[in-house]
């Protein structure tokens, strides 16, 4: 998740001398070119804030926004509010006071619900007196949401601010977008926030890791019907309609008592002691049966593991077990802005990306992998030039096609594109109509120009125009090129002169404007494609299966709990997805039609340092391939559940959709 950077500052309205914050937003020139910042400084001018459209001053504890203001010549962006100090943040409620008990939590989550009642229902108005009726706050989180005490600290209010109609403006192209608003997001997230105030924390103690709200039985039992409140406003069981239909079943759960529990618990002991012999045997019967159908169920399991991670077992466990590294400097390459370009500055662990993790993979040994990436825009096989001449020790690559005799490959992971469209659960959005799949010659028909309307593909689609758009990235293109227009000349000249030299553009700029479709309410007719890691985990684009020569759908993406691929009713914005890594293998009979190989590439020539097939070589250890995975890349084999590649060895069927 991208924090959004700026600070907070204290200060006085002159005109009538009340107390008000001003909190600052950047727009630093190394995240927004010049046209992203002034469209979002004329965009935040425009929204930056809202109040009730009729002038009342609204008493729904919703924080009062006075003024957004934008500096023209620089990068700041400032939104004033009125003050409501003393209060403290959700997440600094947690650290000073640790959890709630569950009368508090019903509290919150009372006036909650009836704040979101009035933003999801009333009729508000932006700076730009813009009027719309109901809006999605589309931002609750620990920090958006603010807890102010009352004397005893018994009593609190609830206050809501930092709405994402302004805050994801000062999100920078190149970070995954957030989803599009929903009102049934705000319940979702409502529910997430009760759960880890009810709770008390928000990470696993052993692990560190942020704790899924699906694990049930952390909260208390001390309150049941609240438990099972929550758990509807997650979405887990009969998930409310609206935010009314929540607060008026809050208000109709039974009243909360101490006593009562105490009581019940009591109740609950004397009944247990009642139980008489022949019941116990019966219960100890059924344990039996339960615990022998367990133990068949992880003796099968284990048995399939065990074969299913045969080519793991055997790799390297990690960087310190590979030998004959060669010591000294090394200078590698990769397409400019392609896959390894991107993926070297993600962070797969502890916040330090994955460039610094290999430029010295192994301390002990004084060798150094330096990277330096090469522009390909203009003639790809300049990659391999760098290496043949000497001017690089090798290269990392996707494009198999520009490899020569000369040069040895191997492979390190698996790289794909995705072709996405705007993402929408509506019945007639784009995923929907399509079925959440489309073919390998409908791209060519669309990416050549021949059809330039939807309704040409989905005859009982209303018109909707095509709009085609192309990355920016070289190798993604010419991966295109190799396997939607397999290379066919005539294809690839209507490609250049009809759709790349009109509509390409940056992929998170592209995302951008689905999201604003989404946010309003266009049925938007755009498409894109891009590589993995760049397009994957985000949902503002719907990734399409992918219709083989053979009729066959083949979606790579699957879902972590139910371990199928996903579809279009599924909600992506959890971020609950995964690769399946035998939707890649190509010896597979379904194999996924835009994935590929990525390569170590280095040349064959003895007199020269084999730096390239060490580098190779570190990468497929356990350790590399895991790293490979945390940053967007699909391993070469499947993973064991413990790294984070949940079921990758289940099965894929002929037809995923």
């Amino acid at each position: 998740m991208y924090e959004v950077w700026g600070r907070l500052y204290a200060g006085i309205q002159l005109n009538n001398q009340e107390a008000v914050i001003i909190k600052e937003y950047l727009l630093p020139e190394r995240c927004f070119n010049q046209e992203e910042a002034l469209q979002r400084k004329e965009t935040f001018k425009r929204v930056g804030g809202v109040n009730l459209a009729d002038g009342r001053q609204q008493n729904f504890r919703l924080i009062q926004t006075w003024e957004a203001i934008a500096d023209e010549k620089g990068e700041r962006c400032f939104l004033i509010t009125k003050d409501t100090e003393p209060c403290r943040t959700a997440a600094q409620y947690l650290i000073d006071y640790g959890a709630m008990n569950a009368p508090q939590v019903r509290e919150f989550l009372n006036q909650a619900l009836q704040t979101l009642v009035f933003l999801h229902t009333q009729k508000l108005c932006f700076p730009s007196n813009q009027v719309q009726k109901g809006l999605e706050h589309g931002n609750i989180n620990l920090d958006s949401i603010l807890i102010k005490l009352q004397s005893n600290q018994q009593f609190f209010s609830v206050y809501f601010c930092d709405l994402a109609k302004w805050e994801n403006l000062f999100i920078p192209p190149s970070f995954s977008q957030p989803p599009a608003s929903t009102y049934k997001q705000d319940l979702e997230s409502l529910g997430t926030l009760a759960f880890y105030l009810w709770l008390g924390r928000t990470k696993n103690h052993h692990t560190g890791k942020k704790i899924d709200p699906a694990q049930q039985d952390l909260l208390p039992n001390t309150d049941n019907e609240l438990k099972q409140f929550i758990y509807r406003l997650l979405g887990f069981d009969a998930p409310f309609k609206d935010a009314d239909t929540a607060r008026q079943a809050l208000l109709k759960l039974s009243v909360f008592s101490e006593d009562y529990n105490i009581q019940y618990k009591g109740e609950l002991q004397q009944k247990r002691k009642r139980f008489s012999i022949y019941k116990i045997f019966l219960i100890l019967i059924a344990l039996l049966l339960l615990a022998g159908g367990l133990w068949y169920y992880f003796w099968r399991r284990t048995s399939k593991n065990s074969e299913c991670f045969v080519v793991w077992n055997k790799l390297l466990k990690d960087f310190s077990e590979v030998s004959n590294v060669p010591t000294g400097n090394f200078l590698y390459t990769a397409e400019k802005e392609g896959t390894w370009s991107f993926i070297l500055r993600q962070a797969p662990v502890s916040k330090v990306n994955l460039n610094t993790i290999l430029t010295t993979p192994k301390p002990e040994v004084a060798a150094t992998f330096n990277f330096l990436q090469t522009d390909i825009k203009n003639n790809s096989k300049k990659l391999i030039e760098e290496v043949q001449t000497g001017g690089k020790d090798f290269a990392v690559t996707s494009l198999e096609n520009i490899i020569t005799n000369d040069m040895k490959k191997e492979k390190i992971g698996y790289d794909g594109l995705l072709v996405y469209v705007t993402f929408s659960k509506n019945n007639d959005s784009l995923p929907q109509a399509l079925q959440g799949r489309i073919s390998l010659e409908q791209l060519r028909q669309i990416y050549t120009g021949r059809v330039s309307n939807w309704k040409q593909i989905l005859p009982n689609h209303p018109n909707l125009a095509i709009r085609a758009y192309v990355p920016q990235e070289a190798e993604a293109v010419e991966k295109f090129k190799q396997i939607v227009l397999n290379d066919n000349d005539e294809d690839i000249n209507l490609f250049n002169e009809k759709i790349a030299k009109i509509n390409t553009e940056n992929t998170g700029s592209t995302q951008i404007k689905m999201r604003q479709a989404i946010n309003n309410g266009e049925n938007s007719g755009i498409i894109s494609f891009g590589i993995l890691s760049k397009t994957w985990n985000q949902c503002s684009g719907y990734p399409l299966a992918i219709v083989n020569r053979n009729n066959q759908s083949i979606q790579p993406l699957f879902r972590l709990r139910t371990n199928r691929p996903i579809n279009p009713s599924d909600n992506l914005c959890d971020k609950a997805n995964y690769f399946n890594v035998s939707t890649f293998q190509s010896n597979k009979t379904a194999s996924y039609p835009l994935g590929y190989h990525q390569y170590v590439v280095y040349p064959k020539d003895n007199n020269r340092e084999p730096a390239g097939s060490i580098f190779a070589d570190i990468l497929k250890t356990q350790q590399g391939q895991r790293l490979l995975y945390k940053v967007g890349l699909v391993p070469l084999q499947p993973i064991p559940d413990d790294t984070g590649s949940k079921n990758a060895c289940q099965s894929v069927s002929k037809s995923n959709l």
